[in-house]
């Protein structure tokens, strides 16, 4: 398969609707990243475990686009810097009615004072 921009698979559909390893483990996270590489949802840098980032350490895989509704930026975790990509397999965020933070129940009541700045 040709991609045109390296490190972007269009055709990787997304993991699921929330970070793997905070589902698998009861954890919760601030917002999701999607893997543009092999789809996988893992959250955000500001989330307590930051799964995304440990996804492309273990893996290489460089870039990121966010799985929020409405927002469309990538991540070159290499560059360290926002990046042009390309359209994705659908879907291109989490539900809307999905709670942020999430998962609904799994977030404690003081999330704001766990964040990572």
């Amino acid at each position: 398969m040709k991609r045109s921009i390296a490190g972007i698979n269009p055709t990787a559909k997304p993991s699921g609707t929330g970070c793997e390893e905070c589902l698998a483990t009861g954890a919760w996270w601030f917002h999701l990243r999607r893997c543009a590489e092999c789809g996988h949802i893992g959250c955000c840098d500001s989330s307590p475990n930051q799964h995304a980032t440990k996804h492309f350490h273990a893996t290489g895989h460089p870039i990121i686009r966010s799985f929020e509704p409405g927002e469309t930026w990538f991540w070159n975790f290499i560059k360290r810097t926002e990046v042009r990509g390309e359209a994705l397999a659908p879907p291109e965020s989490h539900p809307k009615d999905q709670p942020v933070p999430g998962p609904a129940g799994h977030v404690p009541l003081n999330w704001q004072s766990l964040l990572n700045e």
